[in-house]
C-alpha cells in the first residue's frame, strides 16, 4: 500500500517541478519578446526623424526614402497584429530598406556634416545592435523552452498542461529579406 502512494506522490511532485520550470521559461520567453518590442518601437520612432532630416539633402533618392517609410508602416502594422511571422517578415523588409538608406547616405558628405543626422544615424545603429542582441536572447530562450517541452519526461506532461512550442524570430527561408542589400549609383 505504501509503494503506490510513494509512486503517486513522486509523479505529482515531478509534474509540479516540470510545470514550474515550463512556466518560468514561458515568462522568460515573453519578457524577451517584450524587449524586442521595445527596441522595435524605438526603431520605428527614430525612422521618421531620420527620413525628415535627410530628405532635403537626398532629393534624388526619393524612391529609397519612400521605401523606408512604407517598410516602417508595414512593420508598425505587423507589430500590432502580434504574429511572429508577420513581425519578422516586415522587420526584415524594414532592415533592408534602412540598410540601403544608410549605404546611400555615405555618398552625401553634407549629410555626414549635419550633427542632427549624425546623431540620428548613431542612435539608429545603436538600436539595431540592441535589437540584434534582443532577438538573439529571445531565440535562445525559445530554443531552451522548446527543448524543455520535448525532453523526457517533460514531453509526457507539457502538452497536457497546455504548453505549446514558441516560435523563433526568424525570416522566412525563401524571403527576399535574406538577400544582401544591393546599392547602385
Amino acid at each position: 500500500m505504501t509503494i503506490p502512494v510513494i509512486v503517486i506522490a513522486l509523479l505529482i511532485v515531478g509534474a509540479i517541478v516540470i510545470y514550474n520550470g515550463l512556466v518560468n521559461l514561458k515568462h522568460q520567453v515573453d519578457n524577451a519578446f517584450k524587449q524586442i518590442d521595445i527596441q522595435l518601437k524605438r526603431r520605428h520612432d527614430l525612422i521618421p526623424n531620420l527620413v525628415n532630416s535627410v530628405k532635403g539633402e537626398m532629393k534624388f533618392e526619393s524612391e529609397t526614402l519612400e521605401k523606408v517609410v512604407q517598410a516602417r508602416a508595414g512593420a508598425v502594422n505587423a507589430s500590432k497584429s502580434g504574429s511572429m511571422g508577420d513581425i519578422a517578415a516586415n522587420e526584415g523588409l524594414l532592415s533592408q530598406a534602412l540598410g540601403k538608406l544608410l549605404a546611400i547616405s555615405e555618398n552625401y558628405p553634407n549629410l555626414k556634416a549635419i550633427e542632427a543626422v549624425k546623431k540620428l544615424m548613431e542612435e539608429l545603429a545603436h538600436t539595431e545592435n540592441a535589437l540584434s542582441f534582443a532577438r538573439q536572447l529571445y531565440n535562445d530562450l525559445v530554443t531552451k523552452f522548446n527543448i524543455k517541452q520535448q525532453v523526457f519526461p517533460n514531453n509526457l506532461f507539457a502538452s497536457m498542461l497546455g504548453f505549446i512550442p514558441a516560435v523563433l524570430f526568424e525570416l522566412p527561408k525563401d524571403s527576399k529579406e535574406r538577400e544582401n542589400v544591393k546599392v547602385e549609383f
